[in-house]
């Protein structure tokens, strides 16, 4: 089988003063994938992290949205853009920079170009996790940032219905043919709590995700429940996680983001190595 471009013995810079580079991905579209990925940066931060998040996905830039932020950001110089705060994160994103109604039609290479500057030019600072929203799929945006920088892991979101299984399997394949560490697997829209009955009900199927991380041997990082403040909350620039971890809506999110933290230092460790000591 032919190898994915962009694997192991390329020259990969990473970005200066970023510890993790995490990339949130998705074998299709519909699943979530940005509303996981801005909860979880929310999270990280509120756990006492310092926090970039990246919106990669070019052709459907939602993250300004999610945060309730239309500033655009800032050059200092010709070489250097300083990205927007907004929720406690540094950001940035295309849907910053075009209007949100002009469609981006642009072939491989300008997408190449707009995610390396980016990756690049923008000054993040001293980061504990730079979090990036990549597009659905395997295509473009995924190969420049693989060739690009050295990754510390991806997420996987999915949903709990079995004809998701070949979108993950592709997702999982994609990383692994370059050697990034897949950090595991997300299950979004996983359950509905009803507040009549109180009882759990599975709209979409239940415990797909668990049954992939299973039987890719990566692990289940949590499910996200269906609930209507998470939807509210993206729609009006106010993320459910910004409301704290004491909220709700908004434990499942922070149980995640700990998963999430745990699996970054548990595959740095393991990189590293043991300590030994010289008596």
């Amino acid at each position: 089988m032919g190898g994915f471009p962009g694997g192991r013995g390329m020259d990969k810079l990473p970005i200066p003063g970023v510890k993790h580079l995490v990339a949130v991905a998705s074998g299709k579209g519909g699943v979530g994938k940005t509303t996981v990925a801005v909860n979880l940066a929310i999270a990280l931060a509120r756990l006492k992290s310092t926090v970039g998040l990246l919106d990669a996905d070019i052709y459907g830039p939602n993250v300004p949205l999610m945060l309730g932020t239309t500033e655009q950001p800032r050059a200092i110089d010709e070489q250097t853009i300083l990205p927007v705060e907004a929720q406690g994160l540094k950001m940035i994103s295309m849907g910053l920079l075009v209007p949100a109604d002009r469609p981006m039609i642009w072939r491989g290479p300008m997408l190449h170009n707009a995610l390396t500057q980016f990756l690049r030019n923008v000054q993040w600072g001293e980061l504990d996790y730079l979090v990036v929203d990549l597009p659905p799929g395997t295509g473009d945006v995924q190969l420049t940032l693989i060739q690009t920088v050295p990754l510390s892991g991806a997420v996987i979101v999915t949903t709990p219905s079995v004809v998701a299984l070949a979108d993950v399997r592709k997702a999982i394949e994609m990383f692994r043919q370059v050697n990034v560490e897949v950090l595991g697997i997300v299950e979004n829209m996983s359950y509905f709590n009803c507040p009549h009955c109180q009882g759990r009900i599975d709209l979409f199927g239940h415990g797909e995700g668990k049954r992939m991380a299973d039987m890719f041997g990566v692990p289940f990082l949590g499910e996200i429940e269906v609930d209507p403040q998470i939807r509210i909350g993206g729609d009006t620039g106010q993320p459910v996680a910004a409301r704290g971890e004491d909220d709700p809506g908004a434990k499942s999110l922070y149980a995640m983001a700990r998963a999430v933290a745990d699996r970054l230092e548990a595959v740095a460790a393991a990189a590293t190595g043991p300590v030994v000591k010289i008596l």
